[in-house]
């Protein structure tokens, strides 16, 4: 079904609590060193406020564990969205209580105000139905657009929708677009480039990519797992003792149906530490000796990748190749991303190292679509239903008039 989106909703002189990810990452000095998801949100903050709304923003930052942490206030984050905007935001100290709520009665036309940090309360991953309640309180529509958190079942994601009405954001709204279309009409031949440290966090979606992917490549650490489950020695390499049964499924259920096939490396940067400046050699796929371990793709796996890559029309790719972050384990990783941006085919990104790669390299521009939640898009691909995309009204409940009469309702409840 459907879901409402914030374009059919009227906003006018409302007060529109909106969800956001605002989970930036900062520097030692508490600055923020990438503001992407802020940017992210920008179509709905300026569709919002020139409908004539004002607009309550409310996010998570860190993980605080239920306590107020100094480091993890929101100050950072309306300071560098004032900077985007060219307009006053209100930082407040508190996202419940009675000053917020005082503060919020105050609001005019236009006006911008972020609570602070919804996990300085426990209450918030617990999705506790009375701090949910406080929370929607303090507008008239909930609009979620943090597509990021959607697989939380939390307070601001979930729990709030049970008490307003509720829509989609603009960022939302493209990121299930985006990835319900690899899941349900890619254009073929459609291809997943996985890798990162760990089988167990994509066993759900290599399983479910099996029906769907003409390829899928696996690099990374997890690989190791896979090539240890075919019985090929991986020397000090990562992998999962506790994943080999489920790798071997994989690889057999691949085999068995014919539909997709799984490549994994052909050859490895191996060394004895994952150190930098450290002594490297490339190896063939089983020649990795009992002290050393693989850290990156070789040149014969990036050479078959790429020729795999220059042969899709949809890809999606998660996980680095390699311990990208050392040079002389990057080039697996940077030659994929280089690959990809100068595909033909509709590239989707996601995961915060594999976008990270993009970054560094100045190569975001020419990706088609960059996911802005990694476990989300992962659930997501998963074919799981988000509980913070459930959540929200489907689209038969758009009528105005039914509309304004819910919020009448719901502002009478207790």
């Amino acid at each position: 079904m459907e879901k409402l989106s914030i374009e059919d909703i009227e906003l006018k002189d409302k007060k529109v609590l909106m969800r956001v990810d605002f989970n930036v990452p900062l520097n030692k000095e508490g600055k923020i060193s990438d503001d992407t998801r802020i940017r992210a949100s920008l179509p709905s903050i300026k569709y919002i406020l020139d409908k004539g709304a004002s607009l309550i923003l409310i996010s998570h930052l860190g993980r605080p564990k239920g306590k107020v942490v100094e480091e993890l206030r929101m100050n950072p984050v309306a300071h560098r969205l004032e900077e985007i905007l060219q307009k006053r935001v209100l930082k407040l100290n508190d996202c419940v209580g009675e000053k917020v709520r005082e503060t919020i009665e105050k609001m005019e036309k236009g006006d911008i105000v972020l609570l602070e940090n919804t996990r300085f309360h426990k209450e918030e991953e617990e999705n506790d139905p009375h701090f949910a309640k406080e929370l929607a309180d303090l507008g008239d529509i909930f609009v979620n657009d943090a597509f990021g958190t959607a697989h939380r079942s939390h307070a601001s994601t979930v729990g709030v929708a049970k008490f307003l009405p509720s829509a989609m954001g603009f960022l939302m709204k493209k990121e299930i677009k985006v990835l319900g279309k690899i899941l349900t009409s890619p254009d073929v031949p459609f291809i997943a480039i996985l890798g990162g440290a760990k089988v167990s966090d994509k066993i759900g979606l290599l399983c479910n990519l099996l029906d769907k992917c003409e390829s899928i490549l696996i690099g990374g650490a997890m690989s190791y797992t896979f090539l240890k489950a075919k019985g090929i020695d991986v020397g000090k390499s990562l992998w999962e003792k506790n994943k080999i049964d489920e790798a071997k499924r994989i690889l057999e259920d691949a085999h068995r149906n014919k539909r997709c096939k799984i490549f994994l490396p052909l050859d490895h940067i191996v060394a004895k530490k994952a150190e930098e400046e450290i002594d490297t050699k490339s190896v063939k796929q089983n020649g990795i000796s009992s002290d050393y371990m693989a850290l990156d793709i070789g040149p014969e796996t990036i050479k078959l990748f790429k020729r795999i890559i220059n042969e899709a029309k949809t890809i999606f790719w998660n996980g680095p190749m390699g311990v990208f972050e050392i040079k002389e384990f990057a080039k697996g990783t940077e030659a994929i991303a280089k690959e990809l941006a100068n595909s033909k085919a509709s590239v989707v990104v996601g995961g915060g190292d594999s976008i990270a790669v993009l970054k560094r390299l100045d190569l975001e521009d020419k990706i088609t679509f960059i996911s802005t939640g990694g476990g989300a898009s992962l659930k997501f691909l998963e074919g799981r239903v988000l509980p913070g995309v459930e959540a929200i009204n489907v689209k038969r409940e758009r009528q105005k008039t039914g509309l304004k009469n819910r919020i009448k309702g719901l502002k009478k409840q207790d």
